[in-house]
């Protein structure tokens, strides 16, 4: 999680040995010489690799809010363009896209850079768009209580663009609504008008 605090996967530390050795061993099923120079090193940087993108095992997502401030502001916040990278659960083929997430406070705001590390928190395990999408919304409306959230979610698959169909620069777009935002159209137009500008 990029910023001042960096999060790994202690877990797969913890089990470097065995991970490695069955990297290897996948690599000898599908074909390749694994004391081919190229791959020498491929298992260990797997397990580093892996240290990283699941990252998000260690932290609850909730926690990454932080503290919160009082503030009377009771007008719509919008955090957008929140680039993310996740690994698919159905392949471990990677997906990744922009978040962008409006809320309305109740008397309670979160740091802006939260908000990013809060996706980062959702994004780095195995995951499908659509369970990022809600998870991101449900935890802003547990810990900041506010009037309403809405999350919209891009993403490109590469387990739809490079296997499968095969269908390159295909965008996935998921959203989650809650609160105001689910009761009152002209809020969500004006959310998604000024994601577009």
């Amino acid at each position: 999680m990029a910023g001042t605090k960096d999060y790994v996967n202690t877990q797969v530390g913890r089990n470097r040995d065995q991970i490695e050795f069955h990297i290897r061993e996948i690599l000898k099923l599908i074909g390749e010489n694994v004391e081919r120079e190229g791959l020498l090193e491929t298992p260990a940087r797997v397990t580093r690799m892996y240290e990283e993108i699941f990252a998000g095992y260690e932290v609850d997502p909730r926690d990454v809010l932080g503290v919160t401030f009082d503030e009377q502001h009771e007008e719509l916040v919008i955090v957008k363009d929140i680039v993310y990278y996740s690994q698919c659960e159905h392949h471990m083929a990677p997906f990744f896209g922009k978040v962008h997430i409006g809320y309305i406070p109740s008397g309670k705001i979160a740091g802006l850079s939260k908000l990013a590390r809060l996706v980062e928190a959702v994004s780095r395990r195995l995951q499908v768009q659509e369970r990022i999408t809600s998870q991101v919304a449900d935890i802003l409306e547990e810990v900041l209580k506010p009037h309403g959230v809405m999350v919209v979610v891009e993403g490109e698959h590469l387990c739809m663009c490079a296997r499968g169909v095969k269908k390159p620069g295909s965008k996935t777009v998921t959203s989650a609504v809650r609160g105001q935002f689910r009761q009152s159209a002209a809020l969500r137009s004006e959310f998604l008008e000024l994601l577009n500008r």
